[in-house]
């Protein structure tokens, strides 16, 4: 199993910017893809970045040009830079792993507030 632990949330003034992490442990040989998904109130979950072991990276178009997904695979741990952030991207953001069967893992969540 993998477990992973989120940090970085918290409350920002529009335009501003977070930094979040997760740190996967467990049976880390098997990780391939990691990622973050959020969702906020009244909407569906959604995927805001993900990136390969190799570092290829994906993003919501949504997000294109404000925010940086990486990855320290001798720490385990993926980041996600978050800049010029706007009041619609208020969400709990999630951590999501999958192993190379493409089982998902998910983390805790975290809070990321956005004020006008």
């Amino acid at each position: 199993q993998v477990q992973l632990v989120e940090s970085g949330g918290g409350l920002v003034q529009a335009g501003g910017s977070l930094s979040l992490s997760c740190a996967a442990s467990g049976s880390v040989f098997s990780i391939n893809i990691m990622g973050w998904y959020r969702q906020a109130p009244g909407k569906q979950r959604e995927l805001v970045a993900s990136i390969t072991r190799g570092g290829t990276t994906n993003y919501a178009d949504s997000v294109k040009g404000r925010f940086t997904i990486s990855r320290d695979n001798a720490k385990n741990t993926a980041y996600l830079q978050m800049n010029s952030l706007k009041p619609e991207d208020t969400a709990i953001y999630y951590c999501n792993v999958r192993n190379l069967d493409l089982y998902a893992y998910w983390g805790q969540g975290t809070q990321v507030t956005v004020s006008s």
